[in-house]
């Protein structure tokens, strides 16, 4: 795994994440005066020779203050290194859970894969990494949920370019409602609550999708004479 180097750096804002300073960070970005505000947004994004740049040291060391900083400066939560290892799979690697939380939360892809197609969640494994493992598999899991909502609520557009039966359309949007509902209002869900929900809501479209093919007409609204 990708370590960090202790040689001297002329980076101000690496300065700022390797001695936590977060003050001194908002400073180079937001006080005019500060004679390295011009050169702080290219430092932000310069690159080392693995192709890191500010944002990963910060996830290695636990910065979770000066994480949010950089990514509301604009580094990228999901940017990639050489050996396409993302913020998220370094946090993973050295065990800073709060790191993992904030980058998700911030919108960091737990789908990304590195040159060994390796996702943050097998890094967290093979480093024994327990809590981010157990975290890891929630936070997918909760993905996996929205975006197969998604899916499916695209799914019922296209279906009515077909003049989708009203009741099919109906029991559909009913179903992602209720589950749009389930994430917005459910305290503490759990992985395995994440999983059996997309499950339900894969019952229901099987369901549909069996009906459908049954008879090319059953789908389709139909007009009277």
């Amino acid at each position: 795994m990708e370590t960090l180097s202790s040689a001297p750096t002329d980076n101000a804002v690496l300065e700022c994440v390797l001695k936590d300073d977060l003050q001194a960070l908002k400073l180079l970005f937001e006080d005019p005066s500060e004679p390295e505000k011009r050169r702080a947004t290219d430092l932000l994004f310069k690159k080392d020779l693995m192709g890191r740049n500010v944002l990963f040291p910060a996830c290695i060391l636990g910065r979770c203050e000066v994480v949010k900083e950089l990514i509301k400066y604009g580094a990228s939560v999901n940017s990639l290194t050489s050996r396409g290892y993302s913020p998220l799979h370094c946090a993973a690697a050295w065990g800073q859970l709060d790191i993992l939380k904030t980058l998700v939360e911030m919108g960091a892809d737990t789908k990304a894969c590195n040159f060994c197609n390796e996702k943050a969640y097998e890094i967290a494994i093979r480093y024994n990494k327990t809590e981010c493992t157990d975290f890891l598999a929630w936070a997918e899991a909760k993905l996996e949920l929205k975006m197969y909502i998604s899916f499916v609520q695209q799914s019922i557009t296209d279906l009515e370019k077909g003049k989708l039966n009203k009741q099919y359309k109906h029991q559909v949007m009913a179903a992602c409602k209720s589950k749009n509902d389930w994430l917005e209002h459910t305290k503490n869900p759990t992985t395995h609550d994440f999983v059996e929900q997309k499950l339900q809501l894969e019952a229901v479209m099987q369901t549909i999708f069996n009906k459908l093919n049954t008879s090319p007409d059953s789908g389709k609204s139909t007009s009277k004479s």
